[in-house]
């Protein structure tokens, strides 16, 4: 099979190269840049030397030779390759946000200051977090070639991290809080002045606090999970590593699942702490014990981003305040391979038939 790959010399476009070239079922691919077309993608990437040689060719190059296609685009470009994919009967898969809001159009043009070029394409799309909607996706690709809309990176991490929470009763009323630190690399390839090395190591700090653009997929990831809208604050912050999303999520809890001295003690006992937290964690190890790549951690453990470095899993460590009334769940990703291409990679498994873990099941790196 060849696999296409539109912007591959972006960070994300460079990680599904990476991904891709040792695939069992992908036998070529075809690889394009506006920046550095002509050239070829290891003289980009010089880690490439002596193992993956391609030319970066034209979109247009890449679409007529390409059994499905991916675009590591910025927001806003990459429809009219939808489009022409759909014309020729070969599904795509976009890691942009053009695709993450069904048919919400008005919801995307608040956030991203776009309109959709082609709205009729969303009859033809589904978003692609496939822990959340897996048969929708089977469902719909069994019909012809789909558009996947990727997610997000913070969106991957939060919703996974608050799935079962709504699905198996744990929340309770109140706001979700999601703090959450994210490696440079997710600002991308661009230089900038907060990704500037002096400005960026030894400091971490929030960015566009209340107003990140990931904020409504999270909370329509909300709705689908729960059928009715939450009150969520997420805070995103770049810290100093490369790459790596770690999410802090506090989810208060039902009256039924608070510790029994939560609402009459300043702090209940340890031990009606750590039994109701062992309860939710075996909740939580239940409803993921089907999922490739979910990590639910166990007692002691504690997520971090550098465990799942380099891989496609998501790690979630559970723990709840001293107060007994709030759960804290912790989930790291990396956000260039759960969060980006390896989460691209397991959607096109998906639609195409093959193992879903097929290319991305690698033991993540230590260092």
């Amino acid at each position: 099979m060849t696999a296409g790959i539109i912007g591959a010399t972006g960070y994300a476009g460079a990680e599904l190269v990476r991904l891709l070239a040792g695939h069992p079922q992908v036998d070529k691919l075809m690889l394009s840049s506006t920046t550095y077309e002509g050239d070829a993608i290891e003289n980009v990437y010089p880690n490439f030397w002596g193992s993956f040689s391609a030319p970066l060719g034209t979109a247009e190059d890449v679409i007529a030779a390409s059994d499905v296609v991916f675009a590591a685009l910025p927001h806003g470009v990459g429809e009219p390759y939808a489009k022409r994919c759909m014309e020729k009967g070969i599904s795509f898969i976009d890691l942009s946000a053009d695709f993450r809001f069904d048919e919400d159009e008005a919801t995307y043009t608040a956030w991203y200051g776009k309109a959709f070029l082609h709205p009729e394409l969303r009859k033809q799309a589904v978003y692609g977090l496939p822990e959340l909607n897996r048969a929708e996706i089977r469902d719909l690709a069994a019909r012809g070639p789909v558009i996947i809309g990727n997610p997000g990176c913070y969106p991957t991490g939060a919703s996974l991290g608050i799935y079962p929470a709504l699905k198996e009763g744990l929340y309770g009323e109140g706001t979700i809080i999601i703090d959450a630190a994210s490696g440079v690399t997710g600002a991308g390839r661009e230089p900038g002045r907060s990704t500037h090395y002096p400005e960026c190591a030894d400091s971490i700090a929030p960015y566009k606090i209340g107003a990140h653009r990931h904020t409504p997929e999270i909370s329509r990831n909300l709705m689908k999970m729960c059928g009715r809208e939450l009150p969520v604050i997420f805070t995103p912050h770049l810290a100093p590593m490369n790459r790596g999303i770690l999410s802090t999520v506090y989810i208060p809890l039902a009256e039924t699942h608070r510790t029994k001295a939560a609402a009459a003690a300043p702090r209940p006992p340890a031990k009606e702490i750590t039994d109701k937290t062992a309860e939710i964690r075996e909740r939580y190890a239940g409803f993921y014990k089907d999922e490739p790549f979910v990590r639910v951690l166990p007692a002691g453990g504690i997520a971090r981003s550098g465990s799942v470095r380099q891989s496609n899993f998501c790690d979630i460590s559970l723990h709840i305040d001293h107060s007994g009334s709030t759960l804290v769940a912790v989930t790291a990703i990396d956000n260039m391979v759960k969060g980006a291409a390896g989460q691209a990679i397991q959607n096109m498994n998906i639609i195409m038939g093959f193992d879903e873990d097929a290319g991305i099941s690698g033991i993540p790196s230590l260092f």
